[in-house]
């Protein structure tokens, strides 16, 4: 989970994994192919993978879900590219609490997030007894009670009780929630695919069916956000509908939100998911993170975080000095680091703008106190372009809120480095 890479992104050599498990063989066919059809089937595989991946053991009963093993918290790349130290790292020594809504029999989530990062910690609800048996059991056989706490939630009540977890304020949420409105309509639509399902269903009816499906079911996690706001650095969920990505993407701009992250999950070559997450904060995750997949329509994507500019010079460090040249000049926090080609800078404001310069010269004073909350942030790595003879300049959106601040500073930085280097 320290990186972006999902191992099943690639059919899963079941051959291979068949030497590995004596259970997961005895499920195998003789011409190598599982049956998905089968939940036993479906049951052994995940076990497998998990055990082999992840150095989990898991318990399920036969009639509640069996989760596809994504490696998982999706958050952990938000979380990464959303730090106070942004470094766009993963942080071993950083402490983590991540709320797990319908964490479900397997208690999946929060045992991954366990198992690969040490110093996370986890709440999970349900509303289901038998559910949180099992995932009670299985916190207790992979040694993570200290570290995992579980919470039966009432239909009716908060999907994010956080008051009644005792939690001030948490990392993340996640959620995996019911896709369907009704029964009927699941049945429906199992009825209205021209081939057998991928995989074997066992999920109960409080994990497949929810009043108004998936999209009233995140909308509902919406209206709480909008309550609770940065008490929860990272909201997030996973959608099984393409039709609802745009739906509840609408939701968030009309309340105001333009701080949310897309991406898309993959298992194999038949199994997608999309994956949604929004913050009231102002630290903006890496591109790659919020715009985390390439077959989505751009209306669907959060505004981009990043510029390049192309300089038309062979020398980096040629363009090295001119931009530390540039923003040296600049009333605002920047440190360079040329060892590594990067530098970060914060400012209060748009001081570089005409007015602010105008400001400063009637008021003979920069603003330079230490307390003045920084309302943009920034990183710039320069680099060879691969592809053209010159030098790229990377700016990173770090922080803030305002997409015009932004915007400027690229502006101003791709013209002053130009006139610099004319």
């Amino acid at each position: 989970m320290t990186t972006s890479k999902n191992p099943y992104e690639e059919d899963i050599d079941f051959a291979q994994l068949a030497l590995q498990d004596a259970d997961f063989a005895k499920v195998l066919k003789a011409n190598g192919q599982l049956d998905f059809s089968n939940p036993e089937s479906v049951k052994e595989l995940t076990k497998a993978l998990l055990k082999k991946d992840f150095e989990l053991q898991l318990e399920l009963p036969d009639d509640r879900l069996c989760p596809p093993v994504y490696p998982a918290p999706s958050p952990s790349l938000l979380l990464d590219t959303t730090s106070q130290a942004f470094s766009d790292n993963f942080e071993p020594e950083r402490q983590v609490l991540g709320l797990d809504i319908g964490t479900g029999a397997s208690c999946i989530y929060p045992l991954l997030g366990c198992s690969q990062r040490p110093k996370w910690r986890f709440a999970g609800t349900d509303i289901d007894d038998k559910s949180l048996r099992f995932a009670r059991q299985n916190i207790q056989i992979n040694g993570l009670k200290n570290r995992i706490k579980l919470y039966q939630s009432k239909p009716d009540g908060p999907l994010l009780p956080l008051d009644s977890l005792g939690f001030e304020n948490i990392d993340f949420s996640m959620c995996n929630p019911p896709f369907y409105e009704s029964q009927a309509e699941m049945l429906t639509s199992a009825a209205s695919k021209q081939r057998p399902p991928f995989t074997a269903c066992t999920g109960s009816e409080s994990e497949m069916v929810t009043p108004g499906g998936e999209v009233a079911f995140v909308s509902r996690m919406i209206e709480e956000s909008i309550v609770l706001q940065d008490r929860v650095q990272w909201y997030s969920s996973m959608l099984g509908k393409f039709s609802s990505l745009g739906t509840i993407v609408e939701i968030l701009r009309e309340k105001g939100v333009s701080n949310y992250a897309v991406t898309e999950f993959v298992q194999g070559s038949k199994t997608r998911r999309w994956g949604l997450a929004w913050s009231f904060e102002d630290l903006r995750p890496r591109m790659d993170v919020a715009r985390g997949t390439g077959t989505l329509q751009k209306a669907l994507l959060p505004f981009p975080s990043e510029y390049v500019v192309v300089l038309n010079t062979p020398s980096i460090s040629t363009a090295q000095q001119a931009l530390n040249s540039v923003l040296s000049r600049l009333p605002l926090k920047w440190i360079w680091k040329a060892s590594i080609s990067t530098g970060v800078g914060f400012s209060e404001k748009a001081v570089w703008s005409r007015a602010a310069r105008r400001q400063a010269v009637k008021s003979e004073k920069v603003e330079t106190d230490e307390d003045t909350e920084m309302a943009f942030g920034f990183k710039i790595h320069v680099e060879k372009d691969t592809e053209q003879a010159g030098v790229q300049t990377t700016v990173r959106w770090l922080k803030g809120q305002d997409t015009v601040i932004f915007e400027s500073f690229c502006g101003m930085l791709k013209r002053k480095m130009e006139d610099v280097l004319k």
